[in-house]
């Protein structure tokens, strides 16, 4: 369980805020009870990832969620990107790891391909470098479900998926009609 609120990172690598005010950012939300905290590889070309480093230090990495996301599709690409960002995030351990922007057809195929993504995420799991696996996207339902689809194909299953979910969603191409039912019914967790 984690806060309703979390505290994304993607502003606080801004070049005209500074890393003092970033790092109290962060740490008045985490003393103020949000405990979710989510960031990306490639955010402000990586200072975001680093400034929120530096204000996990002196205990706030240990009251804190920290998922951050990862775009390299292949093996290769996934595993610098991962190892990238646990030196950046000044931890030894990612809560959750999320593919971002499954947004094109042939995504799943890429992420879960022989030496795919999914295997540089694997391998960190395995030795304790990342606890859970997800994936966002913004743009199609039905590519939500391919990925879901692609995933059961590789007996894998996804710990978290990120979705569009806002009042406008039941109008057109509802992830809320159609991807939200699939993760009810696996146990699988969804935010939007």
């Amino acid at each position: 369980m984690v806060s309703i609120v979390g505290l994304g990172g993607f502003h606080l690598g801004f070049p005209e805020l500074s890393e003092q005010e970033s790092i109290r950012i962060i740490r008045t939300a985490i003393d103020s009870g949000i405990d979710f905290m989510d960031n990306s590889w490639d955010y402000n070309e990586g200072q975001s990832e680093i400034r929120m480093g530096k204000a996990l230090r002196n205990g706030y990495r240990e009251r804190i969620f920290l998922m951050t996301k990862i775009d390299g599709r292949d093996r290769e690409s996934a595993a610098y990107q991962i190892e990238d960002s646990l030196g950046r995030l000044q931890t030894g351990y990612i809560d959750l790891l999320q593919f971002p922007e499954i947004i094109y057809l042939d995504d799943p195929e890429r992420v879960f391909a022989e030496g795919g993504a999914i295997e540089a995420a694997l391998e960190a799991k395995e030795v304790g470098k990342i606890r859970y696996i997800g994936f966002t996207g913004h743009k199609s339902p039905d590519i939500h479900l391919k990925m879901l689809d692609t995933a059961a194909a590789h007996h894998f299953r996804f710990d978290t998926v990120q979705m569009s979910l806002n009042m406008m969603d039941a109008h057109f191409e509802s992830f809320e009609r159609k991807v939200l039912p699939v993760l009810i019914e696996e146990e699988i967790g969804s935010s939007g």
